[in-house]
Parts: structure tokens; C-alpha cells; sequence
């Protein structure tokens, strides 16, 4: 086991104990620090906090009192703290502090603090600025007013003063529309760090922002934390909850680190992904739990408008130590992925109770430059997921989901509309309780999935086992204990992969070019 440092803040800092577990540590252990601080955890990843800026430390991980791990680190330096309540806000949980924080925010500088203490503080929408440290104090609220006369519309679209281009500040779904902006908004700004063990509630109910949400009501609903083109973003230790759509919706951004956040919604809420980055670039969610009414995860691109346009894929992300449950889907690439998907590390995770595993959904439409590959799944147990593993190239979303164009499975011409999907590896994966089918693998008949590896996959499914749709597409009927159900790839390999408690065949394929089977 090695004690590694993963991020240090003013007063805040982030460790890993790697070896010891996925997101739960096999056995727990003790943190000691060198300024006589004791932490008993359970998790591999953990956050140490009330530390002073400015000041060496070294940690000591314990275990059953042996030493298991060391580390060592100098907190940043901190000139000043704003305390939120010296600028007029209220936290009574009545009064609207937008203001106040507003005001707070911009009165500071590099390396000052924005403090929100103890409290509830009621927001319209706050906005980020650069070199921003904004801490949440153990029991601090920033709880959003549900009310759309008071909240900031972010436009689509806006045409440049020369006619020739366009601005896109707003977006729905993949497209440049205009919707509210989030509890907390940042446009352009880098540098910025949002950390501490409060909490940041979107204030959505069924009587507000979770009705008719369908229609677009002024504007679409808005996330609870937005980032456009920002860069160097770090979102630490809070608790994000009862957002009014999805929850962390990095925009076009880079180098974006999310540590040991916990991230929960309803089961029964609309849209509220748990972190969705969107044509975005270097992106780090480690020790993060998540458990919301959608997908856990859901890395996009855009539709294709916006691919066309700017070409700009997410990549180079990684997923490490993360715990997902009660969701849709686990980790999920797409739908809107037009601009492709490519890097992508999930490893060392764990998933109880999500309806699919491991999940890609594309389809007909989303054109050329969706190209998903490089995609490795590894290290990874689940528990109670109903469809470990998903690869859906006719997923039927968008008002012509259901059209003969995107459900047929004839084989139709390659077009600039057709997607494409190249390597995907799962490898040494365990998931037990399952319910529809192992996998159900879809790609299309004339874009076939270049390259799936199963390595050492295990999956059991649950005695009660009931029966379900494993994919979102059309022909895929009620299931239950199902093996691996694969169709539409060139090269499939399957290696020491097993399935327990399959009712039929645990390989069924159709439309596999070459199979190797060990």
C-alpha cells in the first residue's frame, strides 16, 4: 500500500491509500498527522481538514497499528478570509444572500478565502470569478431559490457584432439553447477552488423545478453547477444535492478535478445526472459517491451541431475509487456524443443497485466525427446492477429516436451522420445480483464495433432475478438471465469470462466478424 497525496488546499488536503480497496477500504484504517490530528475512515480516498495555511505536514496511515503509508505536503498560502456574513448575508434560511456572496466574491484576491459559515444561505445564482477559493464550512447551505423571475437566463445563442460567428453561452441536451444559469455559474474563469464539508442544494421540488419538465418554461431548467470554457477547477469534499437538472455540468473546459464530492438526488428525479462533462478535456473524479435520478456519470459532446462547429471532443478523463448507486446508469458514454469520445480510464470502482452498468448509447445521426474509442473499464465490482455491461448503437432518443432510421437494422449507407465506436476493453470485473442479461451489445450493421474485449468479466445474477428491457432500443424485448448478447462487431475477444445462474446460451452472438474465445 502506498499513502499518496492527490490534492492540498489552504486548509484542506486530499489523500489516497492505494492498495487498500476500491472506493471502501477492504479494512479501515487511521490517519495521524504530525499536528497530533487522528482520523479513523473507511474509504481509500479521504479528505484531512482544519489544517492552517501555509504549513508542512506529514501523514501516517495506520493500519491494525502497523504503518501502511506515509505522506507529506505544504498547505497553499492564504492572505485572507472573507466571511460571507461581514458582507451582509443573512444564512437565516429566509432572506436572499445573492448580493452579499456576489459581493464577497469579487472583493477578493488571489489566495483570500470566501468563507460561508454555518447556515442557510438563499441564492438566485452565484457567479464564479478567477483565483477564487470559496470554502464551505460543516454545516454551511448554499440552497437555491426556485424562481424563475429571479434567476439569469444564459443565452443560446448570441451573434458576434461582425454577423460572421456566433457566441453559445446556454445549452440543453446537446444543444445551444437558452436555459438558467446554475446555482453556481462560472463563464470563463480558471484557477478556482470550491471545497469544504457543506453543502450546496439546488432547492428543486416536484411543485418547482422537477414539473412539466418537458417544457421549456422562459428557459430550460438549470443545472446546479455550470462551468463554460473555464480551466484549472477544483471541486472538493462538498455534498451536491436536489439539483434542478443535471448536476455538475462542466462545459467546454479543462484540467477539472472532482475529489471526494458527494453527489445525491432522488431516485425519482428528472434528468439529475450526477456529473456530465461535455466536450471537456483532463478531467480527474476520484473518491467521489454518487446516487441520483439519471446517469452517474454521462460523457458527451454535444449533438452535431455543435460538433460540426467545434470539433471538440471530450478525452483524457479518468474515473478512480468512485462509489455509484441508484441511477440510471453507473458510468455512461453519450447519448449527445457527436463530437466523440476518446481516453477514458474508469478503474477501481464500485456500483450497487444502478439499472445498467458500464453503458455507451449512440446512434444514426450523431455523424462522423463521433468517434468513441480508447475506452477501458477496469478493476471494477458491482452489486444489484440489472445490465453490467451496454454498448447501444441504436439508442432512441430525440424526437426521431423511434424513426426506421434510427432503429432499422438493415444495413444503410455510410454517411457524414454515421457514428462510429473503436476499441472497448472491460476487463477484471465481478458483478453479482444481476437480473435482465449479462451484456447486450448492439453495434451497427454497417459501422460494426472494431474492437470489445471481455477479460476475466465474472457476472452471477440474483436468485429473484425479474425480467427488463436491457437496452433503450427498439426489437430489445423483456429479458431475464440472459447471457452476453453481442451483435455488430468486427473483432470480439472473450477471455476467462464466466456467467452463473444464465438461463439460455451465456453467449449469444450475431454479426461478429472474428471471435476469439479463451
Amino acid at each position: 500500500m502506498e499513502l499518496k497525496l492527490l490534492w492540498k488546499g489552504m486548509r484542506t488536503a486530499v489523500v489516497r491509500l492505494s492498495g487498500a480497496g476500491l472506493y471502501y477500504a477492504d479494512k479501515p484504517y487511521e490517519l495521524v498527522l504530525s499536528d497530533g490530528q487522528r482520523i479513523k475512515t473507511d474509504t481509500v480516498v479521504t479528505s484531512v481538514y482544519g489544517l492552517a495555511p501555509g504549513q508542512a505536514y506529514e501523514i501516517t496511515a495506520l493500519q491494525d497499528g502497523e504503518t501502511v503509508g506515509k505522506a507529506a505536503f505544504v498547505t497553499e498560502k492564504e492572505s485572507v478570509t472573507l466571511n460571507v456574513r461581514d458582507f451582509g448575508a443573512f444564512g437565516d434560511g429566509k432572506h436572499d444572500d445573492t448580493a452579499a456572496i456576489q459581493c464577497a466574491i469579487m472583493a477578493g484576491r488571489k489566495r483570500s478565502r470566501v468563507l460561508v459559515p454555518r447556515g442557510v444561505f438563499c441564492v438566485s445564482s452565484i457567479f464564479l470569478k478567477s483565483h477564487l477559493h470559496l470554502y464551505l464550512e460543516k454545516g454551511a447551505v448554499i440552497k437555491g431559490i426556485p424562481d424563475r423571475e429571479r434567476c439569469p437566463i444564459l443565452p443560446g445563442t448570441i451573434p458576434t457584432t461582425d454577423g460572421l460567428d456566433e457566441k453559445n453561452f446556454g445549452t440543453w441536451e446537446g444543444n445551444p439553447l437558452d436555459c438558467f444559469a446554475g446555482i453556481i455559474t462560472g463563464l470563463h474563469v480558471s484557477d478556482v477552488t470550491i471545497s469544504g464539508q457543506g453543502t450546496i442544494d439546488g432547492g428543486a421540488g416536484k411543485n418547482t423545478w422537477w414539473k412539466d419538465v418537458r417544457t421549456r418554461n422562459v428557459a430550460w431548467r438549470p443545472r446546479l453547477i455550470f462551468l463554460e470554457d473555464c480551466s484549472r477547477i477544483v471541486f472538493q469534499g462538498i455534498t451536491l444535492t436536489n439539483s434542478p437538472s443535471w448536476t455538475l455540468h462542466p462545459y467546454f473546459s479543462r484540467d477539472l478535478q472532482f475529489l471526494n464530492l458527494n453527489i445525491r438526488n432522488p431516485a425519482d428525479s428528472p434528468n439529475t445526472d450526477g456529473l456530465d462533462p461535455e466536450s471537456c478535456s483532463r478531467v480527474s473524479v476520484i473518491g467521489t459517491q454518487i446516487s441520483v435520478g439519471d446517469d452517474c456519470i454521462a460523457i458527451k459532446s454535444g449533438k452535431i451541431y455543435q460538433a460540426l462547429k467545434y470539433q471538440t471532443p471530450t478525452s483524457d478523463m479518468r474515473v478512480e475509487n468512485c462509489f455509484m448507486r441508484d441511477g440510471h446508469g453507473a458510468v455512461t458514454v453519450g447519448s449527445e456524443i457527436a463530437a466523440g469520445v476518446r481516453n477514458i480510464r474508469v478503474k477501481n470502482c464500485e456500483f450497487s443497485n444502478t439499472d445498467r452498468g458500464l453503458r455507451v448509447k449512440t446512434r444514426r445521426g450523431r455523424g462522423a466525427l463521433s468517434v468513441l474509442t480508447d475506452i477501458r473499464f477496469e478493476n471494477i465490482r458491482m452489486d444489484g446492477v440489472k445490465t453490467p455491461f451496454v454498448v447501444n448503437s441504436f439508442y432512441y432518443c430525440d424526437p426521431d429516436g423511434h424513426s426506421d432510421y434510427v432503429g432499422t437494422k438493415r444495413a444503410l449507407p455510410v454517411d457524414e451522420r454515421t457514428p462510429s465506436i473503436g476499441k472497448l476493453i472491460f476487463r477484471n470485473i465481478r458483478a453479482c445480483g444481476c437480473e435482465y442479461a449479462a451484456a447486450w451489445i448492439a453495434g451497427l450493421p454497417e459501422k460494426k464495433i472494431e474492437d470489445l474485449v471481455f477479460e476475466q468479466v465474472y457476472v452471477s445474477f440474483a436468485p429473484d432475478a425479474g425480467s427488463g428491457q436491457p437496452a433503450m432500443m427498439e426489437g430489445c424485448g423483456q429479458m431475464r438471465d440472459a447471457g452476453f448478447i453481442i451483435r455488430g462487431v468486427k473483432n470480439l475477444t472473450m477471455r476467462g469470462v464466466s456467467v452463473s445462474g444464465c438461463t439460455g446460451d451465456p453467449l449469444v452472438t450475431d454479426d461478429v466478424d472474428s471471435l476469439t474465445e479463451i
